[in-house]
């Protein structure tokens, strides 16, 4: 082989190389070596050691951030997945020309961005006038008037029936196709043995999408410690009493708003340690619940 072929593969690898070299590796060995240096914008730099991690990890803000991105998370992984894989279910039950229709209905939602989302519904919660307020008014509890985005106790509910509407249908697609690929001969060989739905359900249905159920709960877990987008646009800012912070929006408000780079670069490497540490935990007990 002359020395230009074994040049070639070289040359044609490169643009992916620079460009991994300068938009993934140089931004992550920086964030290293921010995280360590207390700054006052982006040329200002003293080390400081792990102090901007004490700071953070001492702070009641990101404590607070930290609860509600952990409540709208749970939240994610016992209400909105249920519904997911409940509504993949019935489009799974039985073969209609009508189901296409209802995938796309349920699934177009996840299509629409998040700070469109956040501005549309911060119409609909509007007091008096919200189309929320209005279908309880006019369904069971007349006069009922609750300012949603105003009233601390209810802002974390508004985002969770947000994000429900924007990713019930999503995280279905996902259940649908794993429940197209369930083994018929184990589940009707269930029914001869005189297996009732349920215990279908467990014996059969669950091993077969345990792996994708697995996997969406891992990325629902990582997508909702990394919300902001959608809370920050629908509250225009972080809510009363700091009720709709998140981690992320921490980290936006201390990196950009008042421009400590470094303790920025610690809050997401934070963030980073408790993904990682959720992921594995929830890895683990997946592992652990194996059914023979």
């Amino acid at each position: 082989m002359t020395p230009s072929n074994r040049r070639a593969p070289w040359f044609f690898l490169s643009p992916y190389l620079l460009l991994t070299l300068i938009f993934f590796i140089y931004p992550f060995l920086n964030a290293i070596i921010l995280a360590f240096h207390q700054t006052n914008g982006p040329k200002s730099r003293a080390f400081v050691g792990w102090r901007n991690f004490i700071f953070v990890l001492s702070d009641s803000d990101f404590h607070t951030a930290f609860w509600n991105t952990t409540i709208y998370a749970l939240a994610s992984i016992c209400v909105q997945l249920p519904l997911s894989l409940g509504f993949a279910m019935l489009l799974n039950a039985k073969k209609d020309n009508l189901k296409g229709i209802f995938r796309l209905i349920l699934f177009s939602p996840h299509l629409v961005g998040q700070v469109f989302v956040g501005i549309i519904f911060a119409l609909l919660f509007m007091p008096r006038h919200g189309l929320f307020n209005r279908f309880l008014q006019g369904l069971i509890f007349w006069g009922l008037d609750q300012e949603w985005l105003s009233n601390p106790a209810l802002v974390m509910p508004a985002l969770i029936i947000v994000s429900m509407w924007m990713y019930v249908g999503f995280n279905m697609i996902y259940f649908l196709a794993a429940l197209q690929n369930v083994d018929q001969e184990l589940t009707e060989a269930a029914m001869i043995d005189g297996a009732n739905a349920w215990h279908r359900f467990w014996t059969v249905t669950v091993p077969a999408i345990k792996p994708v159920a697995v996997f969406v709960v891992i990325m629902s877990t990582i997508g909702s410690y990394q919300l902001f987008e959608m809370p920050y646009s629908m509250l225009r800012g972080y809510g009363p009493k700091n009720a709709g912070l998140t981690i992320v929006g921490y980290l936006y408000r201390t990196a950009f708003e008042t421009g400590d780079l470094g303790t920025g670069a610690a809050i997401g490497w934070v963030l980073a340690l408790i993904i990682f540490t959720f992921s594995m935990a929830q890895m683990a007990i997946a592992r652990g619940t194996e059914i023979d």
